[in-house]
């Protein structure tokens, strides 16, 4: 980094136009920092845009323990982030910019028109307001030499040298929309701490669906069951039957848990409950009345409602015999094993794990090996859930990062 000439307000650069990088924007233009922001794409937060897709689920209403659990072992280090912005605060600064919100039957929280292009819009305006420069098609390429930021645009290359730098370039999903892990190799080789990029809530593939569930079932919602891994409580949810095997919501809920597993055993089996509201003994009782001339089939459907793709799951995943014995098949019922072998591909995932170590940072996200160079957003090593986690810490990992660029920019001058 270049020495600052005090005579003017610092110039920092922010790479990445989704969340963390438009949060960390708005704290520096207000500290009066003067910010270029560089997005690869056409225009800025087209993941954020996605996201809205079906719903804008901007945040989670549960009490802090519980929305903190949701980062799992990374918990200790997103705890500051969000003592500092978490979901109150992201739901007040929302309602600043004009975007009311309510809270769902399941407790997500949401715009109240759904839609995350308006709010998008209202905060693209107040950034400009404030003075913050945004290029477009601009797609950083590393540092040169001198430790320049390298720039692609569309006028050629060039090199700006800021006062500081934020990278907020989101992890290694859905590639078109510019989250490629690209940076990755630059970091690698400026000896930044890093963990692999690895799909999270991701789909998962089965060994070999039989014909008749690729040709009929996929594509076929699996509702009101549960599903559990190991000797955990199994998460009540839906999912979906892919050509391939099996991906939605309850899917990605335990999907940092399925990935780990196969990563050290090379396979992971689901337990799935295909009547979670029924306990195993009236599901016996109802399967040992007499069927008479009744298919086993009419017979489920008729005493358990069990039909389409769970009857058709229950064939594909239970021995032949056990529809003979009313106990096994029970058993079976609320205990299907389904055996996964491997994450759908990385591009496919919703987000992902892996990135940045928090260890190779400071306190203010700061890169160690790179003083000067802010890192934030999903490119940073944590993962979570769906329901707003995903987006909370996006948007407090960037405040935080901003804020820290502003204490060390002051210190500096």
């Amino acid at each position: 980094m270049t020495q600052p000439d005090t005579s003017l307000p610092p110039h920092v650069a922010i790479i990445g136009g989704g969340p963390a990088g438009l949060m960390a924007a708005e704290v520096l233009s207000q500290a009066g920092i003067n910010v270029d922001l560089y997005d690869g794409m056409p225009s800025v937060g087209r993941k954020f845009l996605l996201a809205g897709v079906g719903g804008m689920n901007i945040t989670h209403s549960e009490d802090y323990p519980a929305f903190l659990s949701r980062y799992a072992e990374r918990a200790p280090q997103i705890a500051p982030l969000l003592r500092a912005f978490g979901a109150e605060a992201l739901c007040q600064w929302i309602h600043d910019l004009g975007i009311e919100t309510f809270v769902g039957s399941s407790g997500r929280v949401f715009p109240t028109d759904m839609k995350a292009a308006p709010l998008l819009r209202a905060w693209l305006k107040r950034l400009r307001d404030n003075g913050v420069v945004i290029h477009t098609r601009h797609r950083w390429l590393g540092w040169n030499a001198q430790g320049g930021l390298r720039i692609n645009s569309p006028d050629g290359e060039k090199t700006i040298q800021p006062d500081a730098t934020l990278l907020a370039l989101g992890g290694g999903s859905w590639s078109r929309l510019g989250s490629d892990g690209a940076w990755m190799l630059a970091l690698e080789q400026r000896g930044v701490g890093l963990m692999p990029l690895q799909p999270s809530n991701c789909g998962f593939e089965v060994q070999a669906w039989s014909e008749l569930m690729v040709s009929k079932f996929a594509g076929a919602p699996l509702k009101n069951i549960a599903i559990g891994l190991n000797d955990d409580v199994p998460r009540l949810g839906e999912c979906v039957i892919t050509a391939t095997g099996i991906e939605g919501s309850v899917i990605y809920a335990l999907s940092a848990s399925i990935r780990e597993a196969i990563n050290l055993n090379g396979l992971a089996t689901i337990h799935i409950d295909l009547l979670p509201g029924r306990p195993v003994d009236k599901i016996q009782a109802a399967l040992s009345k007499p069927r008479g001339s009744r298919s086993m089939a009419k017979h489920l459907h008729s005493q358990l409602g069990i039909d389409g793709v769970k009857a058709a799951l229950l064939r594909e995943l239970t021995p032949a015999e056990c529809f003979a014995d009313a106990p096994l098949l029970a058993r079976a019922i609320k205990a299907l094993p389904l055996t996964l072998v491997k994450t759908r591909p990385l591009d496919e995932a919703i987000s992902s794990a892996g990135g940045v170590t928090f260890e190779s940072m400071d306190e203010r996200l700061m890169l160690k090996q790179l003083p000067g160079v802010f890192c934030a957003g999903e490119m940073l090593d944590w993962e979570a859930p769906t329901g707003g986690y995903l987006l909370t810490a996006c948007f407090a990992s960037g405040r935080a990062a901003g804020m820290g660029m502003v204490e060390w920019l002051k210190r500096r001058r």
